[in-house]
């Protein structure tokens, strides 16, 4: 494992043990309001301290873009882009479906990555040119051909509602031409999946660098294809995001459309 991956493991279940430590300690949560539908708990705000304290330690050269303590060192060699609860009103509620997501940028292009869930004990893991894996094991993306034999992840856009109805068109030209749509509410864990096979595909309107960066690194790691709505690599920017297996990824993109 390289180096760099190995620190972000460690950071990765360094956040998990202390999100697991408040699920299971019974202790009231102090939720706050970012934006509408948009929540933060101080157990985001610990992991994600966490995190950074065992990255810089390692490396106090490098920058960060962390969803609670925004950037820092923009122009950093390497970037540290840091999730440390990706699906908070998943965990406020107790539906054990988030996790811990950390993509590594190396001047400007994706190096490593690591998606950790803290519920399952699954740690995604991937650095360029040298495979994606889960707990250790390869992993590769299914061999789905047909989007009517596929099931897809997708993501409510919450954070823009002014293109829901873009979005409820393209759920509902899914929902009758794959076989099945999955809203779980933790598009890096989504993108996981995509990477292992238990999705064939994925999309999402007006998601963060965070929520996208290591899970796009896993599925391209995985033999997928990652692209924003018009198949090209500008995802990251625009917040759009779509991946799938390379047979499905460009009726994927047509029902986008």
């Amino acid at each position: 494992m390289h180096p760099m991956l190995n620190i972000a493991v460690r950071a990765a279940r360094r956040a998990g043990s202390i999100i697991n430590r408040a699920a299971l300690g019974g202790d009231a949560l102090v939720v706050k309001a970012k934006r509408a539908n948009d929540f933060v708990t101080q157990v985001d705000r610990a992991a994600e301290e966490a995190i950074i304290d065992i990255v810089r330690k390692a490396y106090p050269e490098h920058g960060f873009v962390a969803e609670e303590s925004g950037t820092s060192a923009q122009d950093a060699e390497y970037r540290w882009i840091i999730d440390p609860i990706d699906g908070t009103t998943n965990f406020i509620h107790g539906f054990p479906q988030y996790g811990v997501s950390i993509g590594i940028e190396h001047r400007g292009a994706l190096a490593h990555a690591v998606v950790y869930d803290p519920v399952k004990n699954e740690l995604f893991t991937a650095s360029k040119g040298r495979g994606a894996f889960l707990n250790d094991r390869r992993v590769r993306v299914s061999k789905c051909v047909r989007l009517q034999d596929a099931l897809l992840g997708t993501g409510f856009p919450f954070k823009e509602l002014d293109r829901l109805g873009l979005y409820t068109r393209q759920l509902a030209h899914f929902m009758r031409s794959a076989a099945g749509v999955r809203r779980a509410g933790a598009a890096s864990l989504d993108l996981a999946y995509v990477a292992c096979g238990r999705l064939d595909g994925f999309w999402e309107l007006g998601l963060a660098p965070w929520d996208m960066a290591a899970g796009a690194l896993l599925i391209q790691e995985a033999g997928g294809l990652v692209g924003d709505l018009e198949g090209e690599s500008g995802f990251m920017e625009s917040g759009d995001i779509c991946a799938a297996t390379p047979k499905i990824f460009a009726a994927l993109l047509e029902g986008l459309k």
